[in-house]
């Protein structure tokens, strides 16, 4: 499967203002699965950028702005293709692991840091909500992981915001509706809870909304599991990530991956709007001319 995906962002604002430093999360995370095939990135006004991995990782495009304007853009354009078939889990299914997973302790350093709770003052509200909506396979980690997953979907509404930042679980839960980010952070804090290592994904969904050009960013989670590794958990859908799902960033804290972030000089009062839209077109595959006749 080949794609293209053009994401467009848009500020405006009431008079030309100055940009501070800006950090782009934009760029597919290229792997055994998925290859960049094409990259462009517009961006309005004059600037410089300056690309760089982060600990996750992560290509981060770091932009420094040398002009002021009404109006900040930023449009990526990508096309990537899949290279190998995407996982599934029946492909895992002679991997049945206990729940809840026993990491190896070489690995330990790297995945405390993704069981550390990033909201510890909930975490008893968060363990009286798994005693009452989650009931794990002690034999089957994956598929406990998939049952959390559904689990969180079946208890929140999906709401589209376009407030800056996420909800915190306990006010996902009490409000009974979030966004993608407020449902993965919360399924993020509920995997933790329950002693299975998990970090925030942010990326795109190749799907109808994308399809029209009326799709934002997306956002799901990944588990660590022995022996599988990082599987990806869409509470929004409420389902295992499939080939549709393209990663730009991972991290242990949903600020860490926002696509956009950055900072203007001015107030409050300077700043009109924000528009983004994400629009994915699926590609022919190139064919291959016949090798000529003998």
């Amino acid at each position: 499967m080949r794609v293209r995906i053009t994401h467009t962002t848009r500020y405006f604002y009431h008079r030309p203002v100055r940009f501070g430093p800006h950090q782009l999360v934009l760029r597919p995370r290229e792997g055994h699965d998925l290859a960049i095939t094409e990259h462009h990135l517009h961006i309005e006004p004059a600037h410089a950028v300056t690309w760089l991995r982060d600990v996750h990782g992560n290509v981060i495009a770091s932009v420094s702005f040398a002009a002021a304007a009404s109006e900040l853009v930023i449009v990526n354009d990508v096309r990537v293709q899949r290279t190998a078939p995407f996982p599934t889990r029946q492909l895992h299914v002679p991997f049945r692991l206990d729940w809840p997973p026993r990491y190896d302790p070489l690995e330990s350093a790297m995945v405390n840091a993704y069981l550390t709770m990033q909201y510890p003052d909930e975490l008893d509200e968060l363990r009286d909500w798994l005693a009452t909506h989650f009931t794990p396979q002690t034999d089957d980690a994956e598929g406990s992981a998939l049952a959390l997953t559904r689990a969180v979907h079946s208890a929140i509404r999906y709401r589209r915001r376009m407030e800056k930042g996420v909800q915190s679980p306990q006010q996902t839960l009490q409000l009974g509706s979030g966004s993608c980010r407020d449902m993965a952070t919360l399924l993020m804090e509920v995997a933790r809870a329950s002693g299975l290592a998990a970090r925030f994904a942010s990326g795109y969904l190749h799907a109808a909304a994308s399809l029209t050009g009326n799709a934002s960013t997306h956002a799901w989670v990944e588990m660590y599991l022995p022996q599988l590794g990082w599987r990806g958990f869409d509470p929004t859908m409420g389902e295992m990530v499939d080939a549709r799902h393209i990663v730009t960033g991972v991290s242990h804290h949903p600020r860490g991956v926002m696509p956009v972030s950055g900072t203007f000089e001015g107030t409050a009062a300077d700043f009109v709007d924000l528009q983004v839209a994400v629009r994915t077109q699926e590609e022919l595959q190139p064919t291959r001319s016949p090798a000529p006749a003998a």
